[in-house]
C-alpha cells in the first residue's frame, strides 16, 4: 500500500494479540491506584520497547 508516494506498512492484529494486549491493560490498571500512575506504567513499557 502506498499513500502519496510513501510507502505504508499494514499490519493485522489477530484477536488472539488483540485480546491479550486488552488483558495486559487490565493487569495494569488493577495494580494501580489511580490514573496517574497506570499512565507511568504504560509509558515505562513503551520506553523500554523503544530501546531494545
Amino acid at each position: 500500500m502506498s499513500f502519496k508516494g510513501v510507502e505504508v506498512m499494514e499490519e493485522v492484529m489477530t484477536d488472539k494479540q488483540y485480546y491479550g494486549i486488552l488483558q495486559m491493560i487490565g493487569m495494569i490498571l488493577d495494580g494501580c491506584k489511580d490514573l496517574e500512575e497506570a499512565k507511568i506504567k504504560i509509558e515505562a513499557l513503551r520506553e523500554g520497547k523503544e530501546n531494545k
